[in-house]
């Protein structure tokens, strides 16, 4: 299976990504530090076998990373090698080319209907699977809360697909929208402060008085005020895919330009404005 040769996430078996709830940015609340966090952490990922055992841990208690990034959530779509029912659990052995790894998906018991529910499920079939990484004496399985046998070949290339989406959106930004193509491309060209839309574009001392500050503090000023003045300011969201590059970075200079009160926050914490 290795058509798609050497990369981070899916060895040499094949490329995946795609986050369901968007931007790492999102909408979450906390400062610029905690938004990633909050976004991936309350997002359902999908990923591949292989990056769920390259997931990292900081300590037992922690959670999971892949690629520096905290997961919650995962969900893979796999072959089925075989299937071990116990009375309080059924044990698949998964397969996605990339690695294998267990999935324990838990009996309810007191459920009639769970075995016509999850009785579809046979050795040699591609299912999806959602649940969470777990460990358990240096064994690392998939809590699987809910299993899915895959009725459309077509749903096994589009999850490598939106796996390797989602990688590439924390490794370089969300995707521009095209109503902020023209923006990006004047804060690319340094005409970030040039709009004629906002007032604040106008102000005396335009970028000069923030020609002291690091390249990505300048980048986000400049595209801050090549925005139309609104009371709500500018999201923290539209600011990534703008700027683009590490997620992580961005944070950092939103936190460092507050401390230096070139920023605030408006209506929540993710919401930013220019002081003057």
């Amino acid at each position: 299976m290795s058509q798609y040769g050497e990369n981070p996430f899916y060895g040499n078996a094949g490329g995946g990504g795609y986050l369901a709830g968007g931007s790492p940015f999102g909408s979450a609340s906390g400062s610029p530090g905690g938004l990633r966090k909050a976004g991936a952490l309350h997002s359902l990922r999908p990923v591949t076998i292989k990056q769920l055992l390259n997931a990292t841990q900081a300590h037992s208690d922690a959670e999971w990373s892949i690629d520096e990034v905290e997961v919650g959530q995962i969900t893979v779509v796999a072959q089925v090698v075989s299937i071990t029912s116990q009375t309080t659990n059924c044990v698949y052995w998964l397969d996605d080319g990339t690695g294998r790894i267990e999935a324990r998906h838990w009996v309810d018991v007191g459920t009639e209907d769970d075995a016509e529910r999850w009785g579809g499920i046979t050795e040699n079939t591609y299912i999806r699977v959602m649940g969470s990484l777990k460990s358990f004496g240096n064994k690392r399985y998939i809590n699987a809360t809910h299993l899915r046998r895959i009725k459309d070949p077509n749903e096994i290339q589009f999850h490598i697909l939106e796996t390797f989406t989602v990688y590439m959106i924390f490794q370089k930004g969300a995707p521009l929208r095209p109503s902020e193509a023209g923006s990006r491309a004047a804060v690319a060209n340094g005409n970030g402060a040039a709009s004629a839309y906002n007032p604040q574009s106008t102000a005396a001392g335009g970028m000069e008085q923030y020609a002291h500050l690091p390249s990505i503090q300048r980048r986000i000023v400049a595209f801050m005020m090549s925005q139309p003045q609104q009371t709500e300011g500018t999201h923290v969201a539209a600011i990534a895919r703008n700027i683009g590059g590490d997620a992580n970075a961005i944070s950092e200079a939103l936190d460092r330009l507050m401390d230096e009160g070139h920023v605030f926050t408006t209506i929540d914490d993710s919401h930013f404005a220019l002081s003057t």
